[in-house]
């Protein structure tokens, strides 16, 4: 092969590369309670029609290093880890059809802090970066930013309405108030008008 039939393959081989190619999106980070069933999200998108032969492998890593862990394997069937410390906890929660490939942990451990690493193949579409979720779980979950934002304005509304309704009762009853003073006020000047009559009557 000449050195001008190399580049021109060379050239082949990237520009397919680069149009056939699948990407994977993940949350990168999840924090979730211990004990609790987690859902890892991880959903795709090919270039390519979705054939018989697409797969998905989750893959987990440990977070002090060490070797690779084969978690979950879907190739027309789900295959599930042989490993003592996932059995009977993986369950398959995708859907190709619509680009998900996620799956659950059951019951997570704090022993499962770690990196979850999601790879999608929809062949010939097989190029393409993993996803990836670093997953922490604790005793107990943290407000989120946005939870928090949520809660404070929910509270500050039912502040506003609650002094909206109270200023509209304040004057409701006010008015009333007035209203009726002023009704008790011509009751007595007409007594007292009945009065005068009759005494000058009498007399």
């Amino acid at each position: 092969m000449t050195a001008l039939n190399f580049f021109a393959f060379a050239v082949w081989i990237a520009l397919f590369a680069a149009v056939s190619s699948i990407d994977v999106y993940t949350s990168k980070e999840l924090q979730t309670k211990n004990g609790t069933d987690t859902r890892l999200k991880c959903t795709f998108s090919s270039s390519e029609p979705l054939s018989d032969d697409v797969s998905v492998s989750w893959i987990f890593r440990p977070p002090a290093g060490g070797k690779d862990m084969s978690l979950f394997y879907y190739h027309r069937q789900p295959f599930y880890p042989m490993d003592v410390r996932f059995s009977n906890r993986v369950l398959w929660d995708g859907n190709f059809k619509s680009g998900d490939a996620s799956i659950i942990i059951r019951n997570i451990q704090q022993n499962d802090n770690g990196t979850y690493l999601c790879q999608v193949k929809n062949p010939p579409d097989v190029h393409g970066e993993m996803g990836e979720i670093v997953v922490s779980v604790v005793d107990q979950v943290k407000f989120s930013e946005i939870l928090l934002l949520v809660l404070v304005i929910g509270v500050g509304s039912i502040v506003i309405i609650l002094i909206v309704i109270a200023v509209v009762l304040f004057r409701y009853y006010r008015k009333n108030r007035t209203h009726s003073t002023a009704v008790s006020v011509m009751e007595c000047r007409e007594k007292l008008n009945d009065k005068s009559h009759d005494l000058n009557a009498n007399a």
